[in-house]
């Protein structure tokens, strides 16, 4: 099944998503050879429900396609194997045949066995339309990551579970990127032109990252600043939806335990909110709350009012916040518990009078932003 025994110095089968040039220099770096190869008895498929490969035994004479990759130096096989081993995948010997010749020794990342179930045959072009960008983006995050572990001595943790939050904050920066915003009254300052970083520390990835840096920034004056030190908590968009029935002028709001008011000291960690949900990689707003209030409250929502977009604590907190109105019927809803048990939600809903949830918000017990 194309398995053979090989030294440390054999050349990398590549298969998958490094097979994408920009992602394999980006991890691996440039000035290897790079040529295509096939691991004969194997098959490459999508991880079942995932947006990776995984490559499979098969049978009927068929051979995997992917590269064959050599000259690459010590810090490039590092930083490989901490990519890879975050998703369980290890380093073994197999033989492949190049330019349909072979064999060749070579080793490969292969998956760890009988643990993910594969889907449909791989297509790298359909990756690259849905995938690629967003994993490009968080391999940024992962090697900065990488390299101040590394430097700490700490850099034995792995990539792991850690990499589809990763994702999720490249989405938010790439979705940073593209909205349009003004500057009528702004300063037209940039943070390509007008800031500069000259520390950056990661001392906390997780859920949440929390990203600490020396830098400088453009003064009013047209200085720049001196060096300060500034620390800001790194965390996915998210939007909000408040279902109202127009016939019952009835509102659907949640209550559920919260981390935020128990750090702070509140001694009711409850809080009555609007549907609410981290936007997930590959998703528009409208599209999540539409899935928020399925998982949450079971509510099939109408038409979305946009209220608006915002930065609701620009000062520490990354997270961007899109407010939606949605028409929904609510006649005889309120006091269910529902939620994701994986994500061990405990959520119950409240069918509540608009003139009475103006006057929780007036009295502080609704006392969440979006509302």
């Amino acid at each position: 099944m194309g398995r053979a025994a090989v030294s440390m110095s054999a050349p990398l089968f590549l298969y998958g998503t490094l097979c994408h040039a920009p992602l394999r220099e980006a991890l691996l770096g440039l000035g290897h050879l790079v040529r295509e190869a096939h691991l004969p008895g194997y098959g490459t498929f999508w991880a079942k429900g995932g947006d990776y490969p995984v490559i499979l035994p098969v049978e009927g004479g068929r051979a995997a396609a992917g590269l064959l990759v050599e000259g690459l130096d010590g810090p490039a096989l590092e930083r490989g194997a901490w990519f890879e081993g975050g998703f369980g995948y290890t380093l073994e010997d197999v033989t492949v045949e190049v330019d349909g010749r072979g064999p060749v020794p070579a080793r490969a990342y292969l998956p760890p066995h009988g643990t993910i179930t594969p889907g449909a045959p791989w297509s790298l072009d359909d990756w690259v339309a849905a995938h690629a960008e967003i994993w490009l983006a968080a391999l940024d995050e992962a090697l900065a990551v990488f390299e101040y572990e590394k430097a700490r001595g700490d850099s034995s943790r792995g990539l792991g579970p850690r990499w589809a939050m990763m994702k999720q904050r490249a989405a938010t920066r790439l979705r940073a990127r593209a909205q349009p915003r003004g500057h009528i009254r702004r300063a037209d300052f940039t943070a390509a032109r007008d800031v500069m970083i000259e520390t950056a520390r990661h001392p906390y990835t997780e859920y949440f990252s929390l990203e600490d840096h020396d830098l400088r920034f453009r003064r009013f004056d047209g200085a720049m600043s001196a060096p300060v030190r500034r620390a800001g908590f790194v965390g996915g968009d998210a939007a909000t939806v408040l279902p109202w029935d127009r016939e019952l002028d009835a509102v659907l709001v949640v209550e559920q335990f919260r981390t935020g008011p128990l750090l702070r000291g509140d001694p009711r960690p409850w809080t009555l909110e609007p549907i609410a949900g981290r936007i997930d990689p590959g998703e528009d707003p409208d599209e999540t709350v539409r899935r928020e209030a399925l998982e949450e409250a079971g509510s099939a929502l109408g038409r979305l009012h946009l209220i608006a977009g915002y930065y609701p604590s620009p000062g520490a907190v990354t997270e961007y916040v899109y407010s939606y109105v949605a028409e929904a019927q609510l006649s005889g809803r309120g006091g269910e518990i529902g939620g994701m048990a994986d994500e061990h939600e405990d959520i119950r809903t409240h069918l509540i009078a608009r003139e009475e949830m103006m006057a929780l918000v007036a009295s502080g017990e609704a006392g969440t932003g979006p509302l």
